[in-house]
């Protein structure tokens, strides 16, 4: 895939992926732009499914939704209410923890920039990505699995790493595709273009993609 076909193909794309699941994120802040609980729910989603992810990051939510708030939540209250999201017991001590950081060094708020993010305990590129485009509104790339896997699918880049294709599509792609692209290919990804035995005879866009790797399809 050329940017030239990503160019064209990419409303094509959107139109396929209404017919899909967007990431609980995505819905979230298509009404509610809140930078802390977009933090907060990118820490939950570790290993963890997105409906998961979504139903406890509200209740969550209807404890605190303030760093203020959850710093003084018990940890075994935390624990309680994101359960059963993966590794919960390290997870309700992180964000309480993180929560009393934000307090304390940045004035309960949350930075807004990657680099600024990068410092906070327990943060990597993908959560800093998704708290500047989601919680600020800012450019930024998010990769994550599906970004990855579904980038170098198309041929569009040729990367080994989540970190290598983020600075890769940085270069590839004009800077109005940025913010969109994660939400897009995840739901794309988790639908259609699927890690083994993707859906190419469904896929609107399988004139333009290069299908490297791919072995066997449906």
């Amino acid at each position: 895939m050329t940017l030239k076909d990503f160019i064209k193909y990419w409303p094509v794309l959107k139109r396929q992926v209404r017919s899909l699941h967007l990431p609980w994120l995505d819905e979230m802040t298509a009404t509610e732009r809140d930078p802390f609980k977009v933090l907060i729910s990118c820490l939950l989603s570790l290993r963890t499914q997105d409906k998961v992810t979504g139903e406890a990051s509200q209740r969550l939510f209807t404890l605190a939704q303030t760093p203020e708030a959850l710093s003084r939540l018990p940890v075994a209250k935390i624990e309680k209410a994101i359960y059963p999201v993966g590794f919960y017991r390290v997870k309700a001590r992180r964000i309480k923890d993180l929560s009393g950081t934000l307090v304390h060094e940045y004035k309960g708020r949350v930075p807004n920039s990657i680099e600024e993010l990068l410092l906070l305990k327990g943060v990597g590129r993908k959560t800093a990505n998704l708290v500047v485009t989601l919680g600020y509104d800012q450019e930024g790339i998010c990769v994550d699995t599906h970004v990855h896997r579904i980038s170098n699918r198309w041929g569009l880049v040729k990367t080994k790493t989540p970190i290598q294709t983020e600075f890769a599509l940085r270069e590839a792609l004009p800077v109005r595709y940025w913010k969109q692209l994660n939400g897009q290919l995840v739901a794309f990804g988790q639908g259609i273009c699927k890690p083994i035995s993707p859906y190419c005879s469904q896929c609107k866009i399988r004139p333009a993609c290069d299908r490297v790797g791919v072995i066997l399809s449906r």
